[in-house]
């Protein structure tokens, strides 16, 4: 098979597009497997998002998407070895996560945006108006670098959008004082659920005691890219930051404190018109993204009339030379279970 042909994502800085319609899943990995470092270039080329359309095989065969994910790092995340609830264990594959608005994950979207579309009539984007903008497990040091996430059945394509945020592109929108001011200032990334969020500290929800490897993390505002050199901003907003101690490192911490400034301008920047992609769904489509540059949020859909199956890999080992030598801060001591203590999680 020759080099598949490649589209810019349409209205989007970002991102690259390969149709699979005409030669299929199997036949892309065996070019992809014989010609790897062809395939990551094309992935960093456009700052770490690549859409697969027409990946259909993997419903039938779920250890295709590992044998993908296989291609874009050194490890590929085993879920049941982690902090991960088993309802969203994959019944063959322990590689990958499973994400459902059906039973036994009843995991549900979030709610509709008010309003909910721009005067444009387009998807609103930008935080604060859309929220739920993370990083998969920014809670753990060091966190996944890529992320992979297969469409099984999709609602229609103008609901259960995911978007992304490019924080390249938004690091270097900012002014030298601005990027000189964020200079060497962490993070504070902390599980959901456990009380620590702002919605659950504006709530008084009680702060649930966590075990060594449960602990909220520390991770740069400003990370360099370990492949491409490029630096981002790499942060969450409210809903994944940890609002008793932080959410940003030596600042006031809390609701009302300097901290809680600090991130919400920087997320509303980074979630600004051009700075975005919206992702329409469609069954088969892959979406593999670098989590180490690119944020993003699931939108809404009507939960009670359609059922959402999705299935996600992660995969590790580059996180940069900020994590040079650490070990995984989320592998729990010998004789405790990676979920002990927070096995009634409102997932």
């Amino acid at each position: 098979m020759s080099f598949p042909r490649a589209d810019n994502l349409e209205n989007c800085g970002f991102g690259t597009l390969v149709d699979l319609s005409g030669n299929g899943l199997s036949k892309f990995l065996q070019w992809a497997e014989a010609n790897r470092s062809a395939l990551l270039d094309l992935f960093y080329y456009r700052n770490g998002l690549l859409v697969l359309r027409g990946a259909s095989e993997i419903s039938h065969c779920p250890e295709l998407l590992v044998r993908l994910s296989e291609l874009f790092g050194e490890e590929v995340e085993n879920y049941k070895t982690t902090i991960t609830s088993e309802q969203f264990f994959h019944a063959s594959e322990d590689q990958i996560l499973v994400l459902s608005n059906q039973p036994p994950c009843n995991f549900q979207p979030p709610p509709l945006t008010e309003p909910e579309c721009n005067g444009d009539g387009n998807l609103p984007t930008r935080y604060p108006q859309r929220k739920g903008w993370h990083t998969d497990q920014s809670y753990r040091r060091p966190p996944p670098d890529i992320t992979l996430l297969y469409g099984v059945t999709c609602p229609p394509p103008d609901q259960a959008q995911t978007i992304y945020a490019d924080g390249i592109s938004a690091y270097h929108s900012l002014t030298p004082k601005q990027q000189e001011s964020i200079r060497g200032l962490q993070g504070i990334h902390t599980m959901r659920w456990t009380g620590r969020t702002a919605c659950e500290v504006r709530h008084r929800a009680p702060v649930k005691p966590l075990l060594p490897h449960q602990l909220p993390q520390k991770q740069p505002l400003v990370r360099v890219h370990p492949v491409t050199g490029n630096k981002t901003l790499y942060l969450c907003d409210e809903g994944q930051m940890d609002f008793i101690d932080g959410p940003i490192e030596g600042m006031q911490p809390g609701l009302d404190g300097d901290g809680h400034r600090l991130l919400d301008s920087l997320v509303t920047h980074l979630t600004r018109d051009g700075f975005t992609y919206v992702h329409q769904w469609q069954h088969g489509d892959v979406v593999i993204h670098d989590n180490r540059n690119l944020p993003h949020t699931p939108t809404w859909y009507d939960s009670n009339k359609y059922c959402r199956l999705m299935w996600r890999c992660t995969v590790m080992g580059n996180p940069g030379k900020d994590y040079a030598g650490e070990g995984k801060s989320w592998i729990a001591d010998s004789g405790v279970t990676p979920m002990q203590g927070l096995e009634d999680l409102a997932f």
